[in-house]
C-alpha cells in the first residue's frame, strides 16, 4: 500500500472507463482533518491513502474517483488523542481499518468540480458532495478541496464521546492530492 490518507489502498481497484484519462496518486499529498476539543482547535492527518482516478474535464460523465484511507495512519501530534483514535470508541480500526470514497458522478461546480458519491467510514455509508479545484499541467494534476462532516453520522465517538459536549460533532476534512497521468 502506498502513502494514503482519506481512502487508502486503491491499487487493487479496476481501471476506470476507457475514455477518461487514468491518474496515479503521487506521494507528497495531504489528507487532513480538524475539529474542536474542549474549546481548543486541533488538527491531524492521515499519512497513508491511495486512490484510482479516471478523469477528463471534457468527459465528466466517464469520471470515477475512488479513494481509500488507512485509518490507523491518523495522527494529531497529541499522544493521548493519537492512542484513542484507533480504539473502539473512535475509528475502531480493528473492525474498520479503511475509509473509502467512491464517486457516482462528477459535475462542474463554480470554478471547480464536485464529486458526488459514497463515503464509507466505520461501517456506515453516507452520500457526500466533495467540492474540489483542479489544476492540470500536462501529465501532472493537483486537486484541492474541503468537506465538512458530522462525526455522529458515521458512529465516530461512542459512549461518553457521542455527544458534542467534549469534542464538537463537526469535523473538517481537507485534501491536497497530486497525481500523474498514466495513459
Amino acid at each position: 500500500m502506498k502513502h494514503v490518507a482519506f481512502a487508502a489502498a486503491l491499487a487493487a481497484f479496476a481501471p476506470g472507463p476507457a475514455g477518461a484519462a487514468q491518474w496515479k496518486i503521487l506521494p507528497g499529498g495531504a489528507l487532513t482533518f480538524s475539529g474542536v476539543q474542549a474549546g481548543d482547535k486541533f488538527s491531524g492527518r492521515f499519512s497513508r491513502f491511495d486512490g484510482a482516478i479516471s478523469f477528463d474535464p471534457d468527459k465528466l460523465d466517464e469520471a470515477k474517483i475512488t479513494i481509500v484511507v488507512d485509518m490507523a495512519s491518523a495522527a494529531t501530534g497529541d499522544r493521548q488523542r493519537d492512542a484513542a483514535l484507533p480504539g473502539s470508541d473512535w475509528f475502531d480500526v480493528a473492525h474498520f481499518p479503511q475509509a473509502r470514497f467512491d464517486s457516482r458522478k462528477v459535475v462542474r461546480a463554480g470554478a471547480g468540480y464536485e464529486a458526488v458519491g459514497d463515503l464509507t467510514l466505520r461501517g456506515a455509508t453516507r452520500e457526500i458532495r466533495l467540492p474540489f479545484t483542479l489544476t492540470i499541467d500536462g501529465a501532472k494534476a493537483q486537486a484541492k478541496g474541503h468537506v465538512g462532516l458530522r462525526r455522529e453520522m458515521f458512529g465516530i465517538g461512542q459512549g461518553d464521546w457521542a455527544s458534542g459536549e467534549w469534542i464538537d460533532l463537526d469535523v473538517g476534512v481537507d485534501f491536497d492530492i497530486k497525481a500523474e497521468r498514466t495513459d
